[in-house]
């Protein structure tokens, strides 16, 4: 597996980002039986704060993201234990989720979302960060799972059943909101 580390504002005390590393590609290593093509992991680590510190790991196959999982701790260490039977719940999860569509191909009916009622905020913030994305057709289904997968809140996707963009979102209730846009 190919592993690239991004370090942003993370000093190593005495070496300990070489140990960090070299435990670190041996533990994602292990991550490589779940693929069959050679999959390729992105890690971050960075400083938040006085004495914390994460650990952001993303897996690609094929170029695609497909799994992302973050953690911060007192040590990077435990980032590494905590985020590694972490990525591997999700792979797992994936791979079930594959196989049971193989096996399904039942079409999702329409829902209509509750918007929810927020208050409009007194003074708005400004944007901070920028991020741009590849955007694909999928199903409602399939934007639900790359959601839970990656471990996010919201999925912008192009719907597969009307070619609108979609936005699938994680309800405070545990559900899932669909925003589809009227022009």
């Amino acid at each position: 597996m190919r592993i690239e580390i991004i370090n942003r504002n993370y000093k190593e005390d005495n070496g300990q980002k070489t140990k960090l590393v070299e435990i670190l590609e041996k533990k994602v290593d292990k991550l490589d039986k779940y693929f069959e093509d050679e999959p390729s992991a992105k890690v971050k680590l960075s400083t938040v704060g006085t004495g914390k510190y994460t650990m952001e790991i993303t897996l690609f196959n094929d170029g695609k993201q497909i799994v992302r999982t973050e953690t911060t701790s007192e040590n990077m260490f435990n980032n590494i234990d905590i985020l590694i039977p972490k990525l591997e719940k999700q792979i797992l999860k994936y791979h079930t989720r594959l196989i049971s569509k193989l096996r399904k191909s039942a079409k999702t009916p329409t829902q209509k979302v509750d918007e929810p009622k927020d208050s409009v905020p007194e003074s708005y913030g400004k944007v901070v960060k920028v991020k741009n994305f590849d955007i694909s057709i999928i199903t409602v289904q399939q934007a639900i799972a790359e959601l839970e997968l990656l471990d996010h809140n919201f999925h912008v996707f192009v719907n597969a059943e009307d070619n609108l963009v979609s936005v699938v979102y994680r309800r405070n209730d545990g559900d899932y909101g669909l925003i589809t846009p009227q022009y």
